[in-house]
């Protein structure tokens, strides 16, 4: 008997606990809410979509508000391809940049790091060296560039196989 009321006391706890979460969590929502309704200083008024609840909150079933679920668009375009089309570098374009910097340098050979600071200073380029490395292989690859005897120095060599 004694175990049963212990039970039931702690089941009444965890529900205030809920409610009080929940009415918490709804407060600071319209909070937010009201926060994006208001223009911004000198600017064109927010938004007024509420954010969305995190995946986390679960309220109690008083506390959560009741809509409609609106069907899902099936014919959707991927967003990956036109993100992918306007924020990347086309292809080649390191390789090209890398024997930009090695012409202008030229006849002097260069290690990757400094080729990486010359992209940075004159291009405002950040290329990582990895990167750096793999053009210089392509590079190589065309006979555009050349690695000096044994050194990490590079050189460029001109188009004598062309690059393409």
């Amino acid at each position: 008997m004694a175990k049963t009321a212990l039970t039931q006391l702690q089941d009444q706890i965890e529900a205030i606990r809920r409610e009080a979460f929940a009415a918490g969590y709804a407060a600071a929502m319209q909070s937010i809410r009201d926060f994006a309704a208001k223009p911004a200083p000198g600017g064109a008024p927010a938004a007024t979509r509420p954010p969305g609840r995190p995946r986390s909150v679960v309220p109690t079933a008083a506390a959560r508000p009741t809509r409609q679920r609106q069907p899902r668009a099936t014919a959707r375009a991927p967003r990956r391809a036109t993100r992918a089309s306007a924020g990347r570098p086309q292809r080649g374009t390191n390789a090209r940049l890398v024997e930009e910097v090695l012409q202008s340098n030229a006849p002097r050979a260069l290690r990757p790091a400094e080729i990486r600071r010359s992209l940075q200073r004159d291009k405002g380029v950040a290329m990582a060296f990895t990167s750096i490395r793999h053009a210089l292989v392509q590079l190589e690859e065309r006979h555009t560039a050349e690695q000096i005897a044994d050194s990490k120095t590079w050189r460029y060599r001109g188009s004598a196989g062309g690059s393409a």
